[in-house]
């Protein structure tokens, strides 16, 4: 059995009632879901209105490896160290979508003794929220198709873009297809396709939601289409925004968990950020503020994605700021931008002209870090075996940028082995208590200037081309009025520009446009480049084919 798998399996728990005390819950202000999870309800932030917030930390990362660095781990394991520490700690994170951990994650709980459990939980179903919104994307659908069948009063085009259907798993084949075929009975015959519900509108809206009078407003402008006039079509003209907030009534509430060191996690919302916004909600990450002293947030894939649309989309939307951000970085990720595979990379040790050339990432994402005007700590996840030279080297050069740094062992150590991070982390915070925070742009900038300012000032591109399906689209939402809305960049993780194949810190490329789609109940725009797809495929050797339950319940190959 996998040791993540065993460790958290043989983890001894504390009933929710535990965490209640701590946090001063009463029974109204929770939703028990069994003995070891459970929903906070939305009265906590009436309850606590008067109590001050605690700081926020930021958890980003350099761009990963096709393995990931181990953001979710750091992210747990700096709150069991901040609990080391005797403060009053709290960890937010986005919940795991079935797609990829049957896919190529296999899990998305953070690993060793810096996890989240119950995990197989968290990993499947967890409280339903995923399929409540898919449910609720899918209801959406559903009623559209059938107001174009009983007689279109609305004179909705269906020969143009509509809205499609949701599922959570990795599905290519449902990325373009034919619906209504059958004859009259079953509907209009049109084109129409299936979106990841990670990267449903409906996930970016609860994420972002802060009540749920917010939820239904934002439900109630989903753009679904368009008349033969060319004007937006909305959701709340077919009446169905009450009923899909019906089915999001629970999931709209922050669930809570642990980590192995019984420190209380938010796990709530799961926007991916390669296609989406990529954090967990504003409602779970304003509630924590209410209940610790400090709340460790998780921002998706690199901070050219993730932490980029914290600043620019989520903190002026929840007037939320961070007062730190963690960018975790690791040698293998740091050697693998230097050139080599990813094998070589995880050579300790070796290689040694790649991790020179390879920091050049790490320095690309300090630089664009330091724009938003919050203090930074690189945090060093390391590896059983990995070098001490090449961490020391690491920690020189993060020093050369007068950047702290400081390497952990969550994995093997848990809370104890992150304090030296946790410690750094603090300090930052106390040494710059006045936060300037900055965007990269104003969101009443021309949608044209939004993009080319990510484009250059992140990703190190000297031009953006618009093809000419995004050049009409651009033109199309800033008529209809939604031009000052945020642009949301669907582009590839793997490298800091549009091509995936682009390692290290890639200077004076140019970024391709291919389309833009606009989320307005979300209240952003969201930016495709490259070949980027809205629904996943599964690798050659899906996670899935190495997972099993037995006769007594246990389940292996999940971590």
């Amino acid at each position: 059995m996998n040791d993540s798998i065993r460790i958290a399996q043989q983890a001894e728990m504390k009933h929710m009632r535990h965490f209640m005390a701590e946090l001063n819950l009463e029974e109204e202000n929770f939703e028990f879901y069994g003995k070891f999870t459970g929903k906070i309800r939305l009265n906590v932030l009436e309850k606590f209105k008067d109590e001050p917030d605690g700081k926020l930390i930021l958890v980003t990362a350099m761009t990963p490896t096709p393995s990931g660095e181990g953001k979710t781990l750091t992210s747990i394991g700096l709150s069991q160290g901040i609990q080391k520490l005797g403060k009053k700690a709290l960890v937010a994170l986005r919940e795991p979508s079935l797609g990829p951990v049957f896919g190529i994650k296999g899990g998305a709980a953070g690993g060793g003794y810096s996890q989240v459990v119950p995990m197989e939980r968290i990993n499947l179903h967890f409280n339903g929220d995923i399929h409540a919104i898919g449910a609720a994307h899918n209801l959406l659908a559903a009623m559209l198709d059938n107001h174009i069948f009983k007689g279109n009063e609305l004179d909705i085009d269906v020969t143009n873009s509509l809205w499609n259907r949701a599922m959570d798993m990795n599905d290519r084949a449902l990325r373009q297809i034919v619906a209504g075929l059958g004859g009259r009975v079953n509907g209009i015959p049109r084109e129409s396709g299936f979106v990841i519900t990670a990267a449903s509108e409906i996930m970016a809206i609860l994420a972002l939601a802060t009540s749920r009078t917010d939820l239904k407003n934002r439900l109630g402008e989903i753009v679904v289409g368009y008349n033969r006039k060319g004007e937006a079509v909305k959701a709340k003209e077919l009446g169905a925004h009450e009923a899909m907030a019906v089915v999001l009534n629970e999931a709209i509430m922050p669930n809570l968990v642990q980590t192995l060191e019984h420190v209380p996690a938010l796990v709530h919302a799961g926007p991916f950020a390669n296609i989406a916004h990529g954090t967990s909600s504003i409602l779970a990450n304003r509630i924590g503020l209410k209940l610790a002293d400090y709340v460790v947030t998780e921002a998706g894939f690199g901070a050219d994605l993730g932490a980029e649309k914290f600043f620019d989309i989520v903190c002026p939307v929840s007037g939320i700021w961070p007062s730190a951000v963690v960018l975790v970085a690791t040698c293998k990720a740091i050697k693998y931008h230097g050139g080599v595979s990813v094998a070589e990379a995880g050579e300790a040790g070796k290689h040694k002209e790649a991790l020179i050339e390879g920091l050049k990432n790490l320095e690309a994402h300090i630089l664009n870090l330091k724009k938003f005007g919050v203090p930074i700590v690189v945090a060093i996840n390391q590896f059983i075996g990995d070098s001490e030279k090449e961490i020391d080297e690491i920690r020189r050069f993060c020093n050369s940028l007068d950047v702290e740094c400081a390497s952990h062992e969550a994995f093997a150590k848990g809370g104890e082995g992150v304090t030296e991070l946790a410690t750094k982390t603090l300090s930052a915070i106390d040494g710059q208590p006045n936060l300037s925070k900055k965007k990269l742009y104003e969101h009443e900038a021309p949608v044209k200037e939004k993009i080319e300012a990510v484009a250059t000032k992140m990703y190190g591109a000297k031009d953006v081309y618009f093809d000419k399906k995004a050049q009409k689209s651009m033109d199309r939402f800033t008529e209809l009025g939604y031009g000052n809305l945020p642009v949301c960049i669907a582009k590839t993780q793997s490298s800091l520009s549009d091509n995936p194949a682009l390692r290290g810190a890639p200077k004076g490329h140019t970024l391709t446009v291919t389309d833009i789609q606009l989320s307005a109940g979300a209240g952003f725009l969201v930016v495709i480049c490259g070949n980027m797809m809205l629904m996943p495929g599964l690798p050659k050797v899906p996670a899935a084919v190495n997972m099993s339950v037995d006769e007594h319940g246990v389940i292996s190959g999940l971590f």
